[in-house]
Protein backbone atom coordinates (compact mmCIF):
# COMPACT_ATOMS: atom_id res chain seq x y z
CA UNK A 1 0.00 0.00 0.00
CA UNK A 2 1.14 3.11 -1.05
CA UNK A 3 -0.43 6.79 0.18
CA UNK A 4 -3.41 7.58 -1.79
CA UNK A 5 -2.05 10.97 -3.12
CA UNK A 6 1.57 10.82 -3.19
CA UNK A 7 2.04 7.58 -4.87
CA UNK A 8 5.12 8.63 -6.24
CA UNK A 9 6.80 10.35 -3.44
CA UNK A 10 5.92 12.34 -0.33
CA UNK A 11 8.22 15.07 0.74
CA UNK A 12 8.76 16.08 4.02
CA UNK A 13 9.35 19.99 4.30
CA UNK A 14 10.83 21.99 6.96
CA UNK A 15 10.29 26.12 6.89
CA UNK A 16 10.61 28.84 9.47
CA UNK A 17 7.03 29.68 10.74
CA UNK A 18 7.27 33.09 9.33
CA UNK A 19 7.47 31.88 5.74
CA UNK A 20 4.93 32.14 3.57
CA UNK A 21 6.66 31.53 -0.10
CA UNK A 22 8.44 28.70 -0.22
CA UNK A 23 4.79 26.47 0.63
CA UNK A 24 2.94 27.96 -2.28
CA UNK A 25 6.11 27.64 -4.15
CA UNK A 26 6.68 24.09 -3.78
CA UNK A 27 2.97 23.57 -4.22
CA UNK A 28 3.11 24.92 -7.52
CA UNK A 29 5.95 22.83 -8.59
CA UNK A 30 4.46 19.27 -7.56
CA UNK A 31 4.20 17.14 -10.34
CA UNK A 32 0.84 14.23 -10.01
CA UNK A 33 1.45 11.64 -7.08
CA UNK A 34 4.31 13.92 -5.44
CA UNK A 35 3.13 15.62 -2.48
CA UNK A 36 4.89 18.06 0.46
CA UNK A 37 4.00 17.94 3.76
CA UNK A 38 5.56 21.22 5.76
CA UNK A 39 6.52 21.24 9.45
CA UNK A 40 7.43 24.71 10.87
CA UNK A 41 10.43 25.55 12.67
CA UNK A 42 8.98 27.90 14.98
CA UNK A 43 10.29 31.50 15.35
CA UNK A 44 9.52 34.75 16.12
CA UNK A 45 8.94 37.29 13.96
CA UNK A 46 11.48 39.77 15.87
CA UNK A 47 12.72 42.83 13.88
CA UNK A 48 16.05 42.34 11.87
CA UNK A 49 18.04 45.59 11.89
CA UNK A 50 21.74 44.84 12.09
CA UNK A 51 23.59 41.96 11.85
CA UNK A 52 23.60 40.73 15.55
CA UNK A 53 20.13 40.81 14.72
CA UNK A 54 20.65 38.35 12.22
CA UNK A 55 22.46 36.45 14.46
CA UNK A 56 19.87 36.37 16.84
CA UNK A 57 17.67 35.09 13.87
CA UNK A 58 19.73 32.23 13.03
CA UNK A 59 20.00 31.03 16.81
CA UNK A 60 15.96 31.20 16.66
CA UNK A 61 16.31 28.81 13.86
CA UNK A 62 19.01 26.51 14.98
CA UNK A 63 16.59 26.10 18.92
CA UNK A 64 13.85 25.20 16.78
CA UNK A 65 14.88 22.97 13.46
CA UNK A 66 15.28 19.62 15.67
CA UNK A 67 11.96 19.39 16.44
CA UNK A 68 10.30 20.69 13.27
CA UNK A 69 12.30 17.68 11.98
CA UNK A 70 10.51 15.07 14.71
CA UNK A 71 7.21 16.98 13.58
CA UNK A 72 7.33 16.22 9.95
CA UNK A 73 8.56 12.63 10.39
CA UNK A 74 5.65 11.42 11.63
CA UNK A 75 3.94 11.11 8.51
CA UNK A 76 6.80 8.88 6.74
CA UNK A 77 7.94 11.07 4.30
CA UNK A 78 10.47 9.41 1.66
CA UNK A 79 12.75 12.22 1.84
CA UNK A 80 13.06 15.34 3.81
CA UNK A 81 13.55 19.06 1.72
CA UNK A 82 14.58 22.21 4.22
CA UNK A 83 12.89 24.97 2.84
CA UNK A 84 15.30 27.02 4.44
CA UNK A 85 18.33 28.56 3.00
CA UNK A 86 20.50 30.76 5.54
CA UNK A 87 21.68 27.93 7.90
CA UNK A 88 22.43 25.54 4.66
CA UNK A 89 25.10 28.10 4.05
CA UNK A 90 26.75 29.17 7.32
CA UNK A 91 29.91 28.20 7.23
CA UNK A 92 30.79 27.54 3.91
CA UNK A 93 30.84 23.72 1.68
CA UNK A 94 32.36 21.90 5.46
CA UNK A 95 29.14 23.76 7.44
CA UNK A 96 27.03 22.37 4.78
CA UNK A 97 28.34 18.98 4.91
CA UNK A 98 28.23 18.92 8.54
CA UNK A 99 24.40 20.47 8.58
CA UNK A 100 23.41 17.73 5.92
CA UNK A 101 24.73 15.03 8.20
CA UNK A 102 23.23 16.31 11.57
CA UNK A 103 20.00 16.63 9.67
CA UNK A 104 19.73 12.69 7.81
CA UNK A 105 20.85 11.35 11.56
CA UNK A 106 18.17 12.95 13.02
CA UNK A 107 15.43 12.11 10.00
CA UNK A 108 16.63 8.96 8.70
CA UNK A 109 15.61 9.75 5.30
CA UNK A 110 18.11 11.35 2.19
CA UNK A 111 17.49 15.72 2.86
CA UNK A 112 17.77 18.06 0.08
CA UNK A 113 19.25 21.30 1.09
CA UNK A 114 19.31 24.65 -0.61
CA UNK A 115 22.94 24.85 -0.56
CA UNK A 116 23.31 21.69 -2.50
CA UNK A 117 20.41 22.40 -5.06
CA UNK A 118 21.95 25.68 -5.95
CA UNK A 119 25.71 24.20 -6.78
CA UNK A 120 23.71 21.29 -8.36
CA UNK A 121 21.97 24.12 -10.76
CA UNK A 122 24.97 25.42 -11.39
CA UNK A 123 26.76 22.88 -13.06
CA UNK A 124 23.90 21.77 -15.49
CA UNK A 125 24.34 25.04 -17.71
CA UNK A 126 28.14 23.97 -18.16
CA UNK A 127 31.08 25.85 -16.48
CA UNK A 128 30.12 28.44 -15.02
CA UNK A 129 32.47 30.55 -12.73
CA UNK A 130 31.17 34.08 -12.17
CA UNK A 131 27.86 34.85 -11.18
CA UNK A 132 25.53 37.70 -9.09
CA UNK A 133 23.70 37.13 -6.41
CA UNK A 134 20.33 37.93 -4.34
CA UNK A 135 19.85 38.09 -0.77
CA UNK A 136 17.30 39.07 2.08
CA UNK A 137 19.84 38.87 4.32
CA UNK A 138 22.28 41.34 6.50
CA UNK A 139 25.85 41.25 5.83
CA UNK A 140 26.80 38.95 8.30
CA UNK A 141 24.29 36.49 6.17
CA UNK A 142 25.96 37.54 3.37
CA UNK A 143 29.38 36.58 3.71
CA UNK A 144 28.33 33.00 5.11
CA UNK A 145 26.56 33.09 0.65
CA UNK A 146 29.68 34.02 -0.45
CA UNK A 147 32.02 32.18 1.22
CA UNK A 148 29.90 28.97 0.37
CA UNK A 149 29.97 29.80 -3.19
CA UNK A 150 33.30 30.64 -2.79
CA UNK A 151 34.50 27.35 -1.48
CA UNK A 152 33.02 25.45 -4.27
CA UNK A 153 34.61 27.26 -6.70
CA UNK A 154 32.05 30.29 -7.96
CA UNK A 155 33.21 33.75 -7.90
CA UNK A 156 30.79 36.34 -6.68
CA UNK A 157 31.13 39.19 -8.84
CA UNK A 158 27.85 41.58 -7.64
CA UNK A 159 25.59 40.80 -4.38
CA UNK A 160 22.46 42.64 -3.53
CA UNK A 161 21.86 42.08 0.12
CA UNK A 162 18.06 43.57 -0.10
CA UNK A 163 18.41 43.75 4.15
CA UNK A 164 14.75 42.84 5.03
CA UNK A 165 13.78 44.42 8.30
CA UNK A 166 11.88 40.92 9.75
CA UNK A 167 11.61 37.16 8.73
CA UNK A 168 8.27 37.38 7.86
CA UNK A 169 8.67 40.64 5.98
CA UNK A 170 11.30 38.80 3.56
CA UNK A 171 7.63 37.94 1.15
CA UNK A 172 7.28 41.25 1.61
CA UNK A 173 9.40 42.26 -1.53
CA UNK A 174 7.41 42.77 -4.82
CA UNK A 175 8.31 41.25 -7.92
CA UNK A 176 9.31 44.54 -9.12
CA UNK A 177 12.08 44.70 -6.07
CA UNK A 178 13.31 41.66 -7.66
CA UNK A 179 13.36 42.67 -10.57
CA UNK A 180 15.08 45.34 -10.08
CA UNK A 181 17.69 43.43 -8.23
CA UNK A 182 18.71 40.65 -10.84
CA UNK A 183 18.93 43.92 -12.81
CA UNK A 184 21.83 45.27 -10.31
CA UNK A 185 23.64 42.01 -10.13
CA UNK A 186 24.11 41.57 -14.02
CA UNK A 187 26.72 42.70 -16.28
CA UNK A 188 28.26 41.21 -19.34
CA UNK A 189 30.91 39.15 -17.10
CA UNK A 190 28.27 37.10 -14.67
CA UNK A 191 27.28 33.71 -16.28
CA UNK A 192 24.17 33.36 -14.22
CA UNK A 193 22.64 34.94 -11.31
CA UNK A 194 21.63 32.82 -7.96
CA UNK A 195 18.62 34.28 -5.43
CA UNK A 196 18.91 33.03 -1.83
CA UNK A 197 16.52 33.09 0.86
CA UNK A 198 13.77 31.01 0.78
CA UNK A 199 10.91 33.27 1.83
CA UNK A 200 11.85 36.02 -1.76
CA UNK A 201 8.84 34.82 -3.85
CA UNK A 202 11.63 34.95 -6.85
CA UNK A 203 10.64 31.31 -8.82
CA UNK A 204 8.45 33.16 -11.74
CA UNK A 205 10.31 36.21 -11.51
CA UNK A 206 13.46 34.38 -11.68
CA UNK A 207 12.06 32.51 -14.98
CA UNK A 208 10.85 35.39 -17.10
CA UNK A 209 14.63 37.18 -16.20
CA UNK A 210 16.22 34.37 -17.32
CA UNK A 211 14.67 34.75 -20.96
CA UNK A 212 15.52 38.56 -21.31
CA UNK A 213 18.80 38.11 -19.77
CA UNK A 214 19.59 35.18 -21.85
CA UNK A 215 21.25 33.16 -18.84
CA UNK A 216 20.38 30.77 -16.34
CA UNK A 217 18.51 32.96 -13.31
CA UNK A 218 18.42 30.45 -10.25
CA UNK A 219 15.80 30.69 -7.71
CA UNK A 220 16.51 29.07 -4.80
CA UNK A 221 12.92 27.36 -4.05
CA UNK A 222 13.45 26.36 -7.63
CA UNK A 223 16.75 24.54 -7.69
CA UNK A 224 15.60 23.17 -4.19
CA UNK A 225 12.43 21.65 -5.37
CA UNK A 226 14.03 20.69 -8.45
CA UNK A 227 17.25 19.03 -7.12
CA UNK A 228 14.47 17.03 -4.27
CA UNK A 229 12.80 15.40 -7.49
CA UNK A 230 15.89 14.80 -9.15
CA UNK A 231 17.43 13.04 -6.05
CA UNK A 232 14.63 10.60 -5.94
CA UNK A 233 14.20 9.57 -9.89
CA UNK A 234 11.71 12.22 -10.77
CA UNK A 235 12.21 13.77 -14.60
CA UNK A 236 9.03 15.38 -14.68
CA UNK A 237 9.69 18.60 -16.86
CA UNK A 238 7.27 21.46 -15.00
CA UNK A 239 6.48 24.57 -17.25
CA UNK A 240 6.74 27.78 -15.90
CA UNK A 241 9.49 28.23 -13.55
CA UNK A 242 12.49 28.86 -16.14
CA UNK A 243 14.55 26.41 -17.79
CA UNK A 244 15.87 24.53 -14.62
CA UNK A 245 12.65 22.55 -13.87
CA UNK A 246 11.09 23.26 -17.60
CA UNK A 247 14.47 21.48 -19.30
CA UNK A 248 16.80 19.64 -16.89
Amino acid sequence: MVDSLGYRKKFGVIAPSTNTSVQPEFDRMSPVGVTNHFSRITIPDDPVHSDEDFLKLIDNIRAAIMQSIDSVMTCSPDHLVMGMSAETFWDGLDGSVQLQKRVEERAGVKVTMGSDACQAALAKYGDIKRIGVVTPYMPVGDKQVVKFFSDCGYEVVHLKGLQCQSPMLIAHVSEKELRDSINEVNDSSVEAIVQVGTNLAMARVAGIAEFWLDKPVIAINTATYWYALRQNGIEDKVQGWGSLLSQH
